[in-house]
């Protein structure tokens, strides 16, 4: 699969999520203290990642 969603647990010992696209690191969401958190954020960008609107600041 080139794309997943990836739950690990950063040095300060919180879980964070990230999005991994052919092995690269898209973005990783804030820390949170618990993994049902973690898991709660990739189902909101699933959720309301496709209809989000670009803002190009350039």
């Amino acid at each position: 699969m080139a794309h997943k969603f990836e739950i690990y647990k950063d040095k300060a010992g919180e879980f964070r999520a990230r999005f991994q696209y052919n092995g690269e690191t898209i973005f990783s969401t804030e820390g949170y203290s618990s993994k049902a958190s973690a898991k709660n954020a990739i189902e909101s960008i699933k959720k309301n990642g496709p209809g989000a609107e670009t803002d190009d600041k350039s």
